[in-house]
Formats: structure tokens, C-alpha cells, sequence
């Protein structure tokens, strides 16, 4: 494997911070109205007044990006690094600022959704073509969404009603045998309004692991994806609206692994292994507005998270074992804003219940986490700040309590100071607690551990954004200190995880010319031993620039990251850094018609994101996308 690493020193920083801003995705929008943001509160406000650390992924970058996946997207946004297990669209991960992807919470719509046993979420399941807008909050989140809010908060909204009809089909291949089809339906008539879309991927794919790995086998592992989605709206009245929205995404992917157990005596060599990941969401919204100054949302929503892993004999296709570790999650969250002068004040109360079907015994396999959360939002002509207090009761590890204070004072016209402070909760996962040992149990044995307390944690940060014309930067510095801090690959707790970093950043624009450049330096370590976090770069720099020329709009993206450390029982390997080049373009053949075409990982750079899987190396991707 090829080998390239990094070292910045985290005092020279201050020296980069003109010189290495970048896109927090705030695209540079030619519009008179600012761009707003939701997540940053949960109440929709101008990114102009947010004091959050907050990323947002417009439509317009998404179909511009080139991007064929959630999981290539995030790994192009400040603050977040991916694991992925080998392949396209093999199980994928999220670091945010260091906290792991159960300590960041994805919302879908407004709701939440994941996996109760392992705590993540299957970001691969979530098909591009069909979402609208995505929004990245970094920071301790607890107060405002609940337990395991630690790094942060991913918001994804689906495609919404559009005023009048839009339609749209795509259709695009690539290497290693990638397909892809989908097509889109939005319109408005009268007080109802729509949103229909669905798509198909598929791909040979290539071997998830690489040569030597444990478990390695020496076949091509591809993967088939299918997602529909669907919205209705209907607006009662000026001051009452309904909406229903439904996704349904399941797929289908090789990985090398045998069954356990193993009737038939399989290794990874013998056996074929192919993952089911499903997701379905069902979310129902009534949105009121009670008086000029009082409005309210209840949301009812539902999501199962399914995933399902089944075993063949590779010789013959004889059925070898199948396992199942399926969620199903119903919460409830009522929502009321009232506006007092210039202040606004937040009251929401919300409740999940997650249950557990799975062919593994859990000691417990149901939870319900109910929460009142007060935030009460302060603007003034120079400065701003928002309070938030949140109580939650845990079925199984009884009531907490969490806060967050943050705001920011304007130096002047371009420059803003921000800064922020707060706690965090998160309880094991089901995993966590109650995981058996495997057959033999040996010490390297990941196994569940009752008696895990919950993690707690205390978190600050202090920034500058600067905001002027076409021009967007911010430096933020923070540290976040999880006690009792649960590694996920070891399910070793301990005393302290100090989570600690700097992101620097810009957007600049010079007409048909856009810059973007950031710069993450992250230094997670664990107490007292000091070890790093793993799969956590401490140094990672990206650029994304692209320019129009008549119909023509190419683009290229650099990311170069340093090494980083993963878990090889019984001890650590260090996985070498790397630098990526992707290029592409953008062709309008005719109003309605355009041709986009893209060529990944362009010097064939050979890395890895995770102890023994693979990522793929050059490839290519063309697409011929019609919108009237």
C-alpha cells in the first residue's frame, strides 16, 4: 500500500487560517434572501445569524457534485471523516469531530433513525437522487436532540412539492459495471402538493479486502440498491398544513465472512456472505400556526432499520445461516415556537420507543427515552445567544439532564466571534451491553458488558466567521470530554475520551469561479493511556474548486489525510495516509438536458479506511440527466 502522511502541527495553525479556509457547504446563493438552516436549532433562521457550527448541501451542489452516494458527500464536509468496509456502497461509517457514528444522530425529515443494537445507521441505504438538502451540525447537540447527540447532528430532507410540475430521469454507467436509473415527480395543484421518485444502482463491484486480510476471499463483491420515496402535502388552511412522507430503500452487497454457526463448516473462502440493509420511514407532520406569534409542529414518525446478513456454500449455493439485527423505532415530538419581540422561546416534548427483533438473544430488547427539552433564543442588533435545558427519562437508566449555552457578538460588519458550551448523554448500545462472547471466547473476544455505565460528556468551543460579499470563512477550536467513553471495536470503557480539534474554512466565489478549502486537524485520545481514538486522521486538508464556461462546468477535488490507527487484535496497526484527486464535468446539452461525467481517485491511489477492507481505485462514472 502506498504511503503518504501528513504533520501540521497544531501551532502553526493560526498562521493557515486565511490561507486554509473552506466550504462549510454554504454555497454562495445570487439571491436577496439569506439561506436558512434548521438544525442548528430546530427552528429555521438565516445562516447569516446562526452561531453553530453548521454545513449545508444545497439541491443545486448535490446534482452538481458528481457525487453518487451520502457517504461521498460527507467525506468532502469539515469536521467529518468515513470508514467504509471496501466496495461502493459497503457498510460505511461516520467520525464527526472524533465522536463515532453512534455518538452523531441522523435525522431523515425530522426523525430519527438507526440501528438500537449497534447504535449506527446504514448511511449507503440513502439514495442521492432523492434527497433535497442535507445539513451537518458539529458540536455537542444533547440538549436539543437527546442521548447520543456527541458529535453532532446529520439532517437529511427528502425531495419536497414544487410549485407547478417538475419532472426529471437520469440514467449513467461506469466502471466495475456500475448502473444507475431514477426519475423524479414534484408538483403543486391547488392546496395539494407532491413528490414522487424512485432509483436503481447496481455494480459488479470489486473484493472488499484486501490480500492477507483475515477473512480474505478472493472473489468480486458487487451490490444492488432500490429506493422509492413519496410526499403529500395539504395545506387546510392559511394557518394549517398536513403532510405524509414515506422512503423505502433495501439493498443488497457481498462481503467476505462465514456464518456463525457454521453448520456446514464454512470459511470466508467457501462462502459467499451478501448483507440485506433496509430502511423504511414513515413520517406524518401537522404544522399550526395558532397566532401571529405562536406556532406549533406534532410529528409522528416511524422507521425500521433492517439488517440481514445470509450465508450460501459457494460450491453449490446450499443455504449456510442467516442473522438478523432489526429496529423498529416510533417517536413522537410536539414542537411549539413563540415569538416574544425579538426573543423566541422552543418548548418541545418528544418520545421514542426502539424495539429489538434479532436472532440474537438480548437480555433486554426494548427501550423508550422520553424528553422535555426549553430553549429560549435571545437576538439583539449586535450579539445573540441561545439557552437550551433538556430533561430525558431512560427506561433503563432513569432521568438526565442536559444544557447548552451558546452566542456569538458581532466585532463588526464581516466579523462575528462565536462560541459555545454544554453536556452530553448517551447510554450503551444493546450491543454494548448485552452482545454474547463469541465461540471460543478469548480475550480479544468482542463481547457486551452489563454493567457499562452511560458516557457523559462536557463540551466547548470558540470560533470567528467572517462573511462578506462572495466570501465565507470560519476558525473554530473545541474539545469535548466524554467520561466513561465506550470504544466501539473493543467495547472497552474508559475513564476519559478527550475529543479535541480545530476546523478552518472558506468559500469564495469569483463569478463563474468557486473555491472551497478546509482544513481539520483532530487529536481524539483516550485516558489515561493516551492512546489515539481509532480510524481518526489527525490531519486532514481538502479543496474543491469549479468553474462555468458557457454550457461547460468542470471541477476537481483534492483530499489529502494523514495516517491513521485501527484495532488489530491483540494490539494496533496504522493504516497510511493518502491524497485523492477527483475531477470531473458538467456539459448542458440543451435546456432540459445535460451530460455529467466524472473520473474518481484519478492517480489510482491505493488506501484503506478501514484494518483490512479495500476502497476502490480509479474509476469513472457518465450520466445523461434530463429536468424540464
Amino acid at each position: 500500500m502506498k504511503n503518504r502522511n501528513l504533520r501540521a502541527p497544531l501551532a502553526a495553525l493560526p498562521l493557515a487560517v486565511l490561507a486554509t479556509f473552506s466550504s462549510h457547504a454554504q454555497t454562495v446563493v445570487a439571491t436577496d434572501l439569506p439561506e436558512t438552516v434548521v438544525t442548528a436549532t430546530r427552528v429555521q433562521q438565516p445562516i447569516t445569524d446562526v452561531v453553530a457550527d453548521v454545513t449545508i448541501i444545497d439541491r443545486g451542489r448535490l446534482q452538481q457534485s458528481g457525487m453518487q452516494s451520502l457517504v461521498d458527500v460527507l467525506a468532502n464536509v469539515p469536521g467529518v471523516q468515513i470508514t467504509a468496509n471496501g466496495s461502493y456502497r459497503s457498510n460505511s461509517g461516520v467520525f464527526l469531530r472524533g465522536a463515532s457514528t453512534s455518538q452523531t444522530v441522523l435525522l431523515i425529515n425530522g426523525v430519527r433513525v438507526g440501528s438500537a443494537t449497534s447504535g449506527g445507521y446504514s448511511l449507503q441505504n440513502l439514495p442521492l437522487d432523492r434527497i433535497e438538502r442535507v445539513e451537518v451540525l458539529r458540536g455537542a447537540a444533547a440538549a436539543l436532540y437527546g442521548p447520543d447527540a456527541v458529535g453532532g447532528v446529520i439532517q437529511v430532507f427528502t425531495r419536497e412539492p414544487q410549485e407547478g410540475v417538475q419532472r426529471s430521469a437520469s440514467v449513467g454507467a461506469g466502471s466495475d459495471g456500475q448502473r444507475k436509473l431514477g426519475a423524479s415527480l414534484q408538483g403543486q395543484t391547488g392546496a395539494w402538493g407532491y413528490s414522487l421518485g424512485a432509483s436503481h444502482e447496481k455494480a459488479n463491484g470489486l473484493n472488499v479486502k484486501i490480500p492477507g486480510a483475515f477473512g480474505f476471499n478472493a472473489d468480486i463483491d458487487g451490490f444492488e440498491y432500490t429506493s422509492a420515496d413519496a410526499s403529500l402535502k395539504y395545506q387546510i388552511n392559511r394557518q394549517h398544513t398536513v403532510s405524509l412522507s414515506l422512503l423505502l430503500s433495501e439493498g443488497e452487497y457481498d462481503f467476505d465472512g462465514a456464518p456463525s454457526p457454521n453448520p456446514l463448516g464454512l470459511s470466508a473462502t467457501t462462502a459467499r456472505a451478501v448483507a440485506v440493509p433496509e430502511l423504511k420511514q414513515q413520517v406524518l407532520k401537522w404544522s399550526g400556526q395558532w397566532t401571529e406569534d405562536w406556532s406549533t409542529v406534532l410529528t409522528f414518525g416511524r422507521s425500521t432499520d433492517v439488517s440481514v446478513s445470509r450465508y450460501f456454500r459457494q460450491a453449490d449455493g446450499a443455504t449456510a445461516g442467516e442473522s438478523r439485527f432489526n429496529t423498529q423505532r416510533n417517536e413522537v415530538v410536539w414542537q411549539n415556537d413563540i415569538v416574544l419581540g425579538t426573543d423566541m422561546l422552543t418548548l418541545v416534548a418528544e418520545q421514542r420507543e426502539d424495539a429489538v427483533d434479532s436472532s440474537t438473544a438480548y437480555t433486554v430488547s426494548q427501550r423508550k427515552v422520553r424528553g422535555m427539552v426549553a430553549a429560549y433564543a435571545l437576538k439583539r442588533d449586535t450579539w445573540d445567544a441561545l439557552a437550551t435545558v433538556r430533561r430525558d427519562q431512560n427506561s433503563q437508566f432513569g432521568s438526565f439532564n442536559t444544557w447548552a449555552l451558546s452566542g456569538g457578538y458581532r466585532l463588526n460588519g464581516q466579523l462575528r466571534l462565536v462560541g459555545s458550551m454544554g453536556t452530553t448523554f448517551q447510554a450503551p448500545t444493546f450491543n454494548q451491553l448485552y452482545w454474547p462472547c463469541a465461540n471460543p471466547c478469548t480475550s480479544s473476544s468482542f463481547r457486551g458488558n452489563p454493567d457499562l455505565a452511560p458516557q457523559r460528556g462536557r463540551a466547548r468551543e470558540i470560533g470567528l466567521k467572517y462573511r462578506e460579499g462572495s466570501t465565507q470563512a470560519s476558525a473554530v477550536i473545541y474539545q469535548n470530554n466524554v467520561e466513561g467513553f465506550i470504544t466501539p471495536a473493543t467495547n472497552v470503557q474508559s475513564d476519559l475520551a478527550v475529543l479535541k480539534g480545530v476546523t478552518l474554512s472558506v468559500d469564495q466565489s469569483w463569478g463563474p469561479t468557486e473555491l472551497s478549502v478546509s482544513y481539520d486537524h483532530a487529536d481524539p485520545r483516550l485516558k489515561p493511556s493516551n492512546a489515539r481514538v481509532t480510524r481518526v486522521a489527525r490531519n486532514v486538508l481538502r479543496a474543491q474548486v469549479s468553474h462555468r464556461h458557457g454550457a461547460w462546468k468542470p471541477h476537481a477535488e483534492v483530499q489529502l489525510s494523514s495516517n491513521r490507527e485501527d484495532t488489530q487484535f491483540p494490539g494496533r496497526v496504522t493504516l497510511p495516509g493518502y491524497g485523492l484527486l477527483n475531477v470531473g464535468t458538467s456539459y448542458q446539452l440543451s435546456k432540459t438536458l445535460s451530460v455529467q461525467a466524472y473520473l474518481n481517485n484519478l492517480t489510482d491511489k491505493s488506501y484503506s479506511l478501514a484494518n483490512g477492507f479495500t476502497t476502490p481505485g480509479r474509476n469513472f462514472f457518465v450520466s445523461l440527466n434530463w429536468r424540464d
